[in-house]
């Protein structure tokens, strides 16, 4: 029972169940985590953004994929760039969730702020709890498409909407960590939105420009980003490269 667990276990419990993978409401219609129909609009949706790029990617050719009309996936996203902002929300939820869980309780402020820096850096690997996600695929859509989501002239009113909560969310908590490992750095949101957006950059141009990265077989992104880390910030990190 709940009342025998030690503090620390229920304050985690009590976290865990406030980090469900949810997306802002007002991205969709209709939630697609509700029905068949919407898991495999999001399973699908994923796929062939991998396969033809989101530029050429429509619900019309979504709809075949499905064996679906494509007035289907319309009542659960009004435009193809509302689900594209449904895949980026998700997947910075599912990155705040490994965030928070890899991060709790641990009492060197600096320790956690180099885990936490790991999770936002690291090569991903597929997540079992959620059949219909691709997560290693979902990761590579996010490298190569997830600025088509904010470079739009609507940005500033779907920020005002809420749209990019869960990733300011995100770069906040890697702030927060930041000052807390030296609290007199002027710049700790400017350096965790360059280590959270740089590590896309550099998963990039590892994958496609590899003459303009050191990031290659044995060095990767998360190490360049801890070594910034700890010149910046002017601390020292035995665990780190």
């Amino acid at each position: 029972m709940l009342l025998y667990l030690q503090p620390n276990i229920l304050l985690m419990i009590n976290l865990l169940s406030n980090l469900k993978i949810s997306v802002p409401d007002k991205i969709y219609i209709k939630d697609p985590e509700s029905s068949d129909l919407g898991k495999r609009i999001i399973e699908h949706s994923i796929l062939l953004i991998e396969e033809i790029g989101f530029d050429s990617f429509t619900f019309k050719k979504l709809g075949a994929k499905i064996g679906s009309n494509e007035s289907s996936i319309y009542r659960y996203f009004e435009s193809k760039h509302k689900l594209l902002l449904y895949l980026t929300s998700w997947y910075w939820a599912w990155i705040e969730y490994q965030l928070v869980f890899s991060t709790f309780n641990m009492p060197n402020k600096q320790e956690q702020l180099f885990r936490a820096i790991e999770v936002v850096t690291k090569t991903i690997e597929v997540d079992m709890t959620f059949s219909h996600i691709n997560e290693v695929i979902l990761n590579r859509i996010i490298i190569n498409e997830y600025s088509k989501s904010y470079l739009t002239k609507e940005v500033d009113s779907e920020n005002k909407e809420g749209y990019f909560v869960v990733y300011k969310r995100l770069i906040m908590r890697l702030s927060d960590m930041i000052a807390g490992v030296n609290s007199t750095y002027q710049f700790p949101s400017s350096l965790a939105s360059t280590i959270v957006e740089g590590a896309l950059h550099q998963h990039f141009l590892k994958a496609h420009f590899t003459s303009i990265t050191d990031c290659g077989k044995d060095i990767t992104p998360t190490d360049f980003f801890k070594n910034l880390t700890q010149q910046v910030l002017n601390i020292q990190f035995n665990g780190s490269k």
